[in-house]
């Protein structure tokens, strides 16, 4: 099996613990991760939403006609609306759906990027609680984390969920043996039921 692929897209304003959390947990797995900045000015260095300062690894234009097996929108409110007024993201997502490959938003990105850029219109998404209202209803899904396997998108509620949400793209890239691998050292929260979840 070839090393999954997974592009993390950073914008200022993005919620850093959304941002850094999957990271973390993909490199944990082994896995490429590239981080891109989708400052219109194209700085690396972004302030995230709560001050926190991280440095991309490249601007989204230079990694933008790469494969990735996964690209992650996280959310905050400022960082997920630059991102969902990215023409490069929103062609990037729409390439990444026709491919059949995943793509995983948390927070406020389904809303703010997906449904406001009229992507996934089929696929069942969650989002965080406040911005509910913009996935209809039928399509809405309040799950602390929700994986529409017929669409391959992955979406989650916010900073609380990040890391069950890192968890899962870990757990659709790489399968359920990776997924143990990745949280039986990290003393898992315990409600999250890993422990049965992977057994």
């Amino acid at each position: 099996m070839t090393t999954p692929s997974v592009l993390v897209c950073l914008a200022p304003g993005t919620e850093e613990m959304e941002a850094v959390t999957v990271i973390d947990v993909m490199v944990r797995a082994g896995f490429n991760v590239t981080t891109a900045s989708a400052a219109p000015n194209g700085e690396l260095e972004l302030t995230c939403s709560r001050g926190v300062r991280l440095i991309a690894d490249a601007p989204l234009v230079k990694v933008a006609d790469d494969e990735y097996d996964c690209i992650v929108i996280p959310g905050g409110v400022e960082g997920a609306t630059c991102l969902g007024e990215s023409a490069l993201i929103i062609e990037m997502l729409r390439q990444q759906q026709c491919d059949q490959k995943w793509v995983a938003a948390i927070c406020a990105a389904p809303a703010l990027v997906l449904e406001k850029n009229g992507l996934y219109p089929d696929a069942y998404k969650s989002c965080h609680p406040a911005f509910f209202e913009h996935i209809a209803e039928d399509k809405r899904n309040t799950k602390r984390v929700f994986t529409d396997r017929d669409h391959k998108l992955i979406s989650s509620q916010g900073p609380g969920t990040a890391l069950e949400f890192a968890v899962e793209i870990v757990y659709v890239l790489a399968g359920k043996e990776k997924a143990a691998e990745v949280v039986g050292p990290m003393v898992i929260i315990p409600n999250l039921h890993y422990e049965q979840k992977f057994a």
